[in-house]
């Protein structure tokens, strides 16, 4: 038993070295309100973070932001329906002719006393709030079933995760049991002129295209509800503006980053492209 331990723990410090998630260099990020100091309270308080807000608003380069300013190392996980408790916190795989144990995303991040990000939570299978509520309250601990163990979180560890309230429904909420555990904080695009400077800085454009492109934005936000699930993000504001950069015209850039990234829906591109054009 003792040699079995020995290997899996020697693949594990071969494989997963905590220094390999840090986050070396400073990303891009301006504050909104007062989510920094709230979240460096909740930090130091050993509290984990919610992060609310819509698709595309800068809930992730927050993250990126804070790891990088506590140095922590950062274990992202996107979540989708298939993820499951194994795949979060590992499972034995056979290598070499021997069976080790190979530790998952949150049993890394356990381990190495850093932040685990769970974005989009509400999109992983149920089960998997089995394992993250232990963690989520005083007791700080995440039990490994199948190596009989019970991992207790260092006071540098930190479980964040995010979802989208606009994107609920009955079968994909996050529930009380879950949510009251955390510590919220709310996201919304940045303002105008802040969301004007992310846009220059981030695709290197004047301040007249990306005022343009601010408009096309607020006129696709207007459409939430009315033919649209989401309106522009920041985030593909910031991928046209990059194309436009590289030299490709701005329709064509708008249209393929914006109208066909939003919607499959034939009128509500043909709309889109009416807006892209008349501001273009």
């Amino acid at each position: 038993m003792e040699n079995v331990a020995s290997r899996r723990n020697s693949h594990n410090a071969l494989i997963h070295d905590p220094s390999s998630y840090l986050i070396e260099k400073e990303p891009y990020y301006v504050a909104v309100g007062d989510e920094i100091t709230l979240f460096e309270a909740a930090y130091a308080s050993r509290l984990p973070v919610l992060l609310k807000g819509p698709t595309g608003c800068g809930k992730t380069r927050f993250m990126e932001y804070m790891a990088w300013k506590l140095q922590r190392p950062m274990v992202t996980v996107s979540c989708h329906d298939d993820l499951t408790t194994s795949d979060l916190v590992g499972r034995y795989l056979v290598k070499g002719g021997e069976t080790v144990w190979v530790d998952g995303p949150l049993t890394r991040a356990v381990r190495s006393g850093g932040i685990c990000y769970l974005d989009e939570i509400v999109e992983a299978r149920k089960d998997t709030m089995v394992v993250i509520h232990p963690l989520a309250d005083d007791r700080r601990i995440m039990p490994i079933e199948k190596l009989g163990q019970l991992l207790e979180a260092p006071d540098s560890f930190c479980l964040a995760i995010s979802y989208n309230p606009g994107y609920q429904s009955v079968l994909k909420e996050l529930k009380q049991s879950t949510r009251q555990r955390f510590v919220a904080i709310e996201f919304d695009y940045p303002k105008a002129d802040l969301e004007r400077r992310i846009i220059m800085h981030e695709t290197g454009l004047d301040e007249a295209l990306a005022s343009k492109l601010l408009k096309l934005a607020d006129m696709t936000r207007n459409l939430k509800g009315n033919g649209l699930e989401e309106g522009a993000s920041t985030r593909l504001l910031a991928h046209a503006g990059k194309l436009i950069a590289r030299g490709v015209e701005p329709r064509v850039a708008c249209q393929g980053a914006v109208a066909l990234a939003l919607t499959d829906d034939s009128d509500m591109i043909a709309a889109i492209n009416e807006l892209i054009g008349a501001l273009f």
